[in-house]
This record gives structure tokens, sequence and C-alpha cells, in this order.
């Protein structure tokens, strides 16, 4: 179990012999902020404080640790660590293995390998080495662990939410440029009156060779406070001339409220007029995906909200309905390799062996489900030296899943372009068509 070093049982149950140490590092991490401290995965330096605890269900004895990546306004401030699934829990237990008690990384993943990384997904697993959940899929031992839970009195089921972070700046070119320019380091705004910006041309979208976002390659991007006008960056002089911010805002900047220019598309002067948003109020239906609901629906909820306290929103709501139209899916490809190893193990072949399930594209995969071997060996550098167990008829057979149709998955299949002739379309109009 891991404590975040803030929460108010570390004073409490914190050995004599732990007290000093663990209170100076106390002291150093309320130097650090929570986004820091979330980064820093690597240097999640902690301390034991060498609490012995008995788990609700098992009534084993456990070592208590404090460390910087558990947040005390996170949850309740504690996690009960299962590094070989979690990236952070990994980290920490990696880093202090073989030190003040801390034991050797436990796996209760089956057929899984663990020995580099922790196995974060929670597809396609089943639940090892943890007594009643063996066998079982995460969803199902969620269930039955909070059931047994309920059932000695130890705790109950609850939903948690939490809003993740919207990252507003971008370091792209792309994107609505921010009014600010910096004096001596500090921002400042550019006055209303002499906006909008405009982005300014650029030979290459690219980063600069030490790092700057796109923009700063560009020729024309300073700000002449006496005139008020952007100028080239060359007559920055940190008097009246100063550098403009690089970064430009995300994509869904505009998307929170483009529905309301919509409404008032040719107005000069403000994003849309009183009357124009008056008459068409919100928007009545909005289609789209499922990801829509959070990925922009909800913070262009957020949006409209402020702008309604502002007194330029007509309405509390920016969408009277939504509609999902539905999740596409498509036909995961896995390839299976043997656990430490760089041998991939054709699914027919597997038995009781310990194979990593990994996803592979699909364009190395026939309508038979047998592996193009090389295709998948030029795929990715350290697939260049793959060995394979091939099947009794020397073919590597991947394993399928049906799952939502995603780049990261490799599942994606760009639909086919059917050209026809308007000489087989013979009562079709040639213009429109």
């Amino acid at each position: 179990m891991t404590l975040a070093p803030e929460h108010d049982l570390v004073a409490k149950i914190t050995s004599p012999e732990q007290k000093e140490a663990v209170e100076a590092y106390i002291e150093k991490t309320a130097k650090r902020s929570e986004r820091e401290r979330m980064a820093d995965v690597k240097n999640n330096i902690g301390r034991i404080y060498r609490c012995l605890y008995r788990t609700s269900v098992y009534k084993r004895a456990n070592s208590g640790w404090i460390g910087d990546y558990v947040l005390a306004g996170y949850g309740t401030g504690a996690v009960m660590a299962v590094p070989c699934g979690d990236e952070r829990d990994y980290a920490f237990a990696n880093f202090f293995k073989g030190q003040n008690g801390m034991q050797e990384i436990k796996n209760i993943f089956a057929n899984v390998d663990i020995s580099e990384a922790a196995y974060g997904s929670k597809d396609n697993m089943e639940i090892a080495n943890s007594d009643f959940l063996n066998g079982l899929n995460y969803k199902k031992a969620t269930q039955v662990a909070i059931a047994e839970l309920e059932k000695i009195g130890q705790g109950v089921g609850k939903t948690n939410y939490r809003l993740r972070d919207a990252v507003f700046s971008s370091q792209r070119y792309w994107g609505e440029p921010f009014p600010v320019y910096y004096v001596n380091g500090l921002p400042k705004m550019i006055e209303a009156q002499h906006l909008p910006i405009i982005l300014p041309e650029v030979e290459k979208y690219l980063p600069t060779e030490d790092g700057l976002p796109p923009l700063g390659n560009a020729a024309v991007w300073a700000w002449d406070t006496k005139n008020n006008k952007v100028v080239t960056t060359d007559l920055v002089d940190h008097a009246t001339i100063f550098p403009l911010e690089l970064n430009t805002m995300p994509g869904w900047a505009g998307s929170s409220w483009y529905w309301m220019r919509y409404m008032d598309a040719d107005n000069k002067t403000e994003f849309a007029g009183k009357e124009a948003l008056a008459y068409w109020e919100s928007v009545d239906l909005y289609i789209g995906g499922s990801e829509h609901a959070t990925g922009h629906l909800l913070y262009s909820r957020f949006w409209n909200k402020f702008l309604k306290d502002k007194g330029f929103a007509p309405t509390e709501e920016p969408f009277k309905k939504l509609i999902n139209q539905g999740m596409i899916l498509g036909t995961t490809a896995y390839v299976y390799r043997l656990g430490g190893t760089n041998t991939f193990v054709s699914k027919n072949k597997i038995g009781d062996q310990n194979v990593q399930p990994l996803r592979v594209d699909v364009n190395f995969v026939n309508s038979s489900d047998e592996l193009d071997t090389e295709k998948f060996k030029a795929w990715r550098e350290d697939f260049n030296t793959a060995a394979f167990v091939l099947d009794e008829n020397g073919k590597y057979i991947v394993g399928r899943e049906v799952e939502k149709m995603s780049k990261s998955y490799y599942n994606v299949v760009t639909p086919m372009i059917f050209v026809m002739s308007t000489e087989q379309i013979p009562y079709v109009c040639t213009k429109c068509f």
C-alpha cells in the first residue's frame, strides 16, 4: 500500500524509527506541484514508514509506503498498489525492489510477461495468483471483489467520476494563436481592439531544432507595442518590440463554441450578434460518436456556461439532444510472444506456455488468419530478429478479437473506393453526378 505524503494517516501510523526520515521526505515533497509529481514517474522516490496493516479480504500483513505519485486530492489518497498492472506502481516498486522489505513484483495475470514493464491493458486478460479471483477477467473480478468486501462489511461499491485535465496550449502550428507577448519573461495581453493576430507564413510546420514549437521558425512573429502590429522577429529589442507566444490553442478551443459562429458567420465585429443568438439559441440535435460526449460536448458545455455567465450565450445548455450513431468495429489480430523472448508462437501451438498477446497490423494477415512473418519483421525494429513457432502446416496463425476500429489497435481497414461511370447510371443527371 502507498499513501500520499500529505495524507493524515502518515503521521499517525509511522513507526518511531522512521519518523525523522519520513518527515524530511514530506517536507521535500511539499515543494513540488501535483502536476510535477504525476509527470515524474521515473523518479518516484518514496519512503517506507514500516506500518504493518492487514488487508480486508486476505488478512495478510504488509509494509506501508509513501510516494510522490499518490495524491491526497485524488480518490482516498491511498492506493493498494498492483505494480504488475500499473505503470506508476511498477516504477515505484521496481525502484525499491529488494530494499527495506519491498518484495519482488508479483504477477497477477495469467500468460502475461511483466519482466520489463507493467501490463496496463484490461482487455483479454485473466486474473491469476489471486485466490478467489483466479480465472476471472477484469470486469468480473471487480464485481466479485466488491461483493466480497460488502459481504464481510469492509466496503461498499461506489462510482467515482473525475474530469480529465484539458491541456489548453498546443505545441504545433495549426490553431488559434494566443494574443500574448512577453516582457522580461512575463506574459502581456494584446488589447482587444488590436485583434485578431493572424498566423504567419512558415516554411515548415515542424518544431525548431532546439525543440521550440513550429512558430519558433516564423520570421514574422514579434509584437510592436508602439504601432500595435506583428513585425519581423529580427526587430525584437525588448524595449518596444517583444517576442510573441509560440504555442497555439488546441483544436477543441474553436470547436467549443463554433455553433454560435454558424449563427452569424459574416459578423466582422463580434463572434455572433445578440439578435442571431436569440433567434437560433442552441443546437437542437447533435449526432456523433460516443467519444464526443467526453471529448467534446463536456468541454463545450463548460464554455457555453461561461459565455452565459458573461452575457453572451443565450441558453444555459448548448445541445438539446445527443444521438450516438454507434461505434465502428474492427477485427483485431493478435500475435503471441513467448515470455521474456522475441519468439512468437502460433495461436494453435500455445498450449500452457506463458505468452504475451500483442496487437499486429491486420494488413499483414490474410483471410485465413495467416500472418506474413516477413512483413511483421520489417514492421518494427524490435521485431527484426523475431523467431516464430509455426503450426504443422508451416503457418503462423493469429488470434482474433472484435474491438473498436482504432489506429492504436492496428485494425483499421480503409474502405475501397468504387468509381462508376455515368454510362452505368443512365438516369442520373451528369451535372449533379
